[in-house]
């Protein structure tokens, strides 16, 4: 199996500014890492839809395959990850955000008020997923974000559907 190259965004006004250490972003890294992704260690980024776009764009250009963004997808002031994200993907994969609200459910009802998104960009070919920012959504959320990742990828790359 060959190591595609993958990043995690971690988005975080208080992770960004020093105060509060990234949690989830390790997290992240380390389940991309064991499944074999290359992955090297998390960005921590600012919240905000202009900060979470130019990350994605930067990450995209550098041909990483699979980003998986931490933070910023709830209803709060400056969660606006979802909003970013929207500027950069180019066709939405609804499947994959609704299911990670559902198999969130597990663990706290407050999953559902997740905003995340995720899609492909295209022609790079890269998938984008946006998980809440707990080490609860990112531990459980990223191997949901496994089933598919290879998928994808070989799909937008137009591989067979088997």
């Amino acid at each position: 199996m060959t190591s595609l190259p993958a990043c995690v965004i971690t988005v975080s006004d208080r992770s960004f500014s020093g105060e509060r250490e990234d949690r989830g972003g390790p997290i992240a890294v380390g389940l991309l890492r064991e499944a074999g992704w290359h992955c090297p260690d998390a960005e921590v980024i600012a919240d905000g839809e202009t900060s979470v776009a130019d990350a994605l764009r930067r990450a995209v250009a550098r041909g990483v395959r699979l980003i998986v963004t931490t933070g910023g997808t709830g209803v709060g002031p400056r969660d606006e990850t979802p909003e970013g994200t929207r500027r950069v993907i180019t066709r939405e994969v609804p499947g994959i955000a609704e299911e990670l609200r559902r198999s969130g459910l597990s663990d706290t009802p407050l999953s559902v008020l997740s905003r995340g998104l995720a899609g492909v960009v295209d022609p790079a070919g890269t998938l984008v997923v946006n998980l809440p920012g707990s080490t609860r959504a990112v531990a459980s959320g990223v191997p949901v974000v496994l089933t598919v990742a290879r998928h994808v990828v070989d799909q937008v790359e137009g591989g067979d559907h088997s």
